[in-house]
């Protein structure tokens, strides 16, 4: 028992990605990594051969079951129910930031939401956490053929009919910094020229905060937005780039406080869809980390 805790703390990490990618949320992916650690504690140490497989098959199950419960919560969620943003440290390479931005995006974290709890805890250990079959079959408590099915399935439910193009980080910091600039300097005909005429808008209020019902469609009427905000608040607003989910977004401070968390999808040259995060309680954690807590 002595080393259960340097043993667990070495696969925390791990077990914090699993969750959160399964939940969409940081606030349940904790709770789910502390039922995981008092379970491990309680657990015959002796008997437990490979740690970190025991580990990841516990988290899994715990995600798993916590997720059931929260597609039924979601169902009468207020609004349209978006990712919990975290903030993310500056990968050390392009690389790192392609494959960080590739499984952890805000984007493809709305896109597993359509796979059920199991197909999506098979898709993610084998596809993001390359886990072999046999682990997954292990963690699911399926043969291996079924979970090739399960993940072949969950491929053909998540490919999208006209996916975005691979954009490289340097394209989109970039992009953000300039329409960071537009929104700052209200200038309509910049971030109007920045965005598709067929771009989408879509927020998070979770009903703590106005949000739009629906998605908001039109590069033109997504400018007019953004435009009358500038009018609204003028220098009481300030928009700064910040790194989030592995990809370059805009964070927008009303009065020194953050309002909202913005992940962009573009093609490179023009915005294609905005993810607006605007309900406080998936803020809180984000501005904790952006003042170092």
């Amino acid at each position: 028992m002595t080393d259960a805790t340097p043993i667990f703390n070495r696969h925390r990490p791990r077990l914090q990605a699993i969750a959160y990618r399964m939940l969409g949320s940081l606030a349940e992916a904790e709770d789910v990594v502390q039922d995981v650690w008092l379970r491990w504690h309680e657990a015959p140490q002796a008997t437990i051969a490979n740690a970190e497989a025991w580990l990841v098959t516990i988290t899994t199950r715990v995600a798993i079951d916590r997720l059931r419960a929260a597609k039924v919560q979601r169902e009468h969620y207020a609004g349209i129910w978006l990712p919990e943003p975290v903030l993310t440290p500056s990968p050390a390479t392009p690389e790192q930031t392609k494959e960080l931005a590739d499984d952890v995006s805000v984007a493809f974290l709305v896109m597993l939401e359509r796979l059920a709890p199991e197909a999506r805890a098979a898709f993610l250990l084998r596809e993001v956490f390359d886990a072999d079959y046999s682990e997954v079959a292990l963690t699911l408590g399926k043969t291996e053929a079924a979970c090739r099915q399960i993940v072949h399935r969950a491929k053909t439910q998540l490919r999208a009919p006209h996916p975005s193009p691979a954009v490289p980080s340097d394209t989109q910091r970039q992009l953000m910094r300039g329409f960071a600039e537009a929104l700052s300097r209200g200038d309509f005909a910049a971030l109007n020229g920045m965005l598709a005429e067929d771009a989408a808008l879509i927020g998070d209020g979770g009903g703590k905060v106005t949000s739009f019902p629906k998605p908001m469609v039109g590069g033109r009427r997504i400018a007019q937005l953004f435009y009358a905000a500038h009018r609204r608040f003028g220098d009481r607003q300030r928009i700064a780039p910040a790194l989030i989910n592995g990809q370059w977004a805009l964070l927008r401070f009303i009065d020194g406080a953050l309002e909202s968390a913005q992940s962009y999808e573009t093609d490179g040259a023009r915005i294609l869809r905005i993810l607006v995060q605007r309900n406080p309680d998936k803020l809180v954690r984000l501005e904790a980390a952006l003042h170092g807590g």
